[in-house]
């Protein structure tokens, strides 16, 4: 496969005539300043690394319109997403899990952290695959074109002090060794699919009583596998927290042995002075999902602190309120300038950076987000002559897309080396609308 981009961002900058060669879904060559080869496919626009979303909640996105009406807080919008979660069966969540992950990949999104915790029957019971939902999703992923690394989350309890009810009795397994030993089981059927890779998770601290964390946390580090984990969300979380156990939601995990360098903290928006330092000290990485922080209500994290702090961050579109990477990007500037009153706390190297090649290694693909050889063969080519990029000055490209582009104005992706989409159409799922609309329409 050879490729020809006008433009290009290779992680060291822009490069103009850029040829890129791939091979065995990776790349062997790129180099810029290069006339085009008659073989070579033309990329016109600007060509990035193909996207990692870290945080995804797939069945979510049957929400979007519905949880936005009206008024309310997170917790009004929890009931909601309950109700979707208890009419989901193994196909319909597969059907639905599909035309999302074929939005996300036509928005240029070559990898999803599927965060999952839809495991059960709905009244708690394990199916006869007690996979079956798990599977649903790997499968989804492979028909949609991108890779996933399904992160299976530990969820135990309703909150302090109150058992699993309703909704909640699906994503229950009893105890952390029974869902060790679940997942262990699903990783080893899935260590045959290049496309998948499985992840652990412990959903919060109010989901997970302290003494089954370390569990989790074991099993991350024997399977050198991440750890993703929701982190002071909400305000509520610090204080039923410290209520309980006379701590904050970070310190407790740092004494369970839950934060490291395999570990992304998901949200993170009412940490601490000191959580901060415990996030930076142990490496742990950060995910930021400004859409839904605004969409929720939640807040405005601390995203250049845990920045100048020494903690990665990546980026998520957890509840697919928008399956756009580029505003994800731009909202962590954005939020920064709202609390600051100072334009420029991040650039767009810094943002595409965190859309790539640090979200991929949050996932556990740290060969993939750049665009050099051996890389994973990901592309990404935005078209900088829509009615929003016309006017692009070369040398302002990547900020004039960091700061404008939509998913709507991405032309071609490419994922491990296959072409997923060409000319702005998914081609694995040539009726992604209709498919999108009667999985949505199944879930009410």
């Amino acid at each position: 496969m050879r490729w020809h981009a006008e433009l290009a961002w290779t992680g060291d900058g822009l490069a103009a005539d850029v040829l890129i060669e791939a091979s065995g879904g990776r790349f062997t060559a790129v180099r810029a300043g290069t006339p085009r080869p008659s073989d070579a496919y033309p990329l016109p626009g600007l060509t990035l690394p193909g996207f990692a979303n870290t945080h995804s909640h797939a069945f979510h996105r049957a929400l979007r319109g519905r949880a936005q009406h009206g008024a309310g807080t997170f917790w009004n919008w929890r009931e909601l997403m309950y109700s979707v979660a208890e009419r989901l069966t193994p196909e319909t969540y597969f059907a639905l899990a599909r035309a999302v992950y074929g939005e996300m990949a036509r928005a240029g999104i070559a990898c999803v952290g599927e965060f999952h915790y839809l495991h059960h029957a709905p009244d708690g019971t394990p199916y006869a695959d007690p996979n079956v939902m798990g599977e649903a999703l790997l499968d989804a992923a492979a028909e949609a074109g991108i890779r996933i690394t399904l992160l299976d989350a530990l969820y135990l309890r309703g909150g302090y002090g109150s058992e699993l009810s309703g909704a909640q009795l699906r994503f229950g397994d009893g105890d952390a060794r029974i869902w060790a030993r679940r997942v262990s089981a699903l990783r080893a059927r899935t260590l045959s699919r290049p496309h998948a890779r499985i992840g652990a998770a412990v959903h919060s601290v109010r989901a997970v009583p302290r003494e089954q964390i370390p569990i989790a946390a074991a099993w991350a580090r024997d399977h050198a596998a991440p750890l993703h984990l929701h982190l002071s969300e909400q305000r509520a979380d610090n204080e039923e927290c410290l209520s309980e156990h006379g701590i904050s939601p970070a310190r407790l995990l740092a004494e369970a042995g839950a934060l490291g360098p395999r570990t992304v903290a998901v949200h993170a928006t009412h940490v601490t002075a000191a959580d901060l330092d415990l996030l930076a000290g142990t490496s742990t990485g950060v995910c930021l999902c400004p859409t839904t922080e605004r969409d929720l209500a939640d807040g405005i994290g601390p995203a250049a602190a845990l920045r100048d702090g020494g903690c990665d961050l990546s980026l998520g579109t957890d509840q697919h309120a928008l399956v756009d990477m580029f505003a994800e990007a731009r909202a962590v500037e954005w939020g920064e300038r709202l609390k600051s009153g100072k334009r420029g706390s991040f650039t767009g190297f810094e943002l595409l950076t965190a859309a790539t090649s640090t979200g991929h290694e949050a996932l556990g693909w740290p060969d993939a987000g750049r665009l050099e050889p051996g890389a994973r063969a990901d592309l990404v080519t935005v078209a900088l002559d829509s009615v929003a990029l016309a006017g692009t000055a070369p040398a302002t490209a990547t900020d004039t897309v960091v700061f404008a582009a939509t998913p709507s104005d991405i032309e071609h992706v490419v994922v491990s080396g296959r072409t997923v989409v060409r000319d702005g159409r998914h081609l694995l799922l040539p009726h992604l609308e209709a498919d999108l609309a009667a999985a949505v329409h199944a879930c009410f």
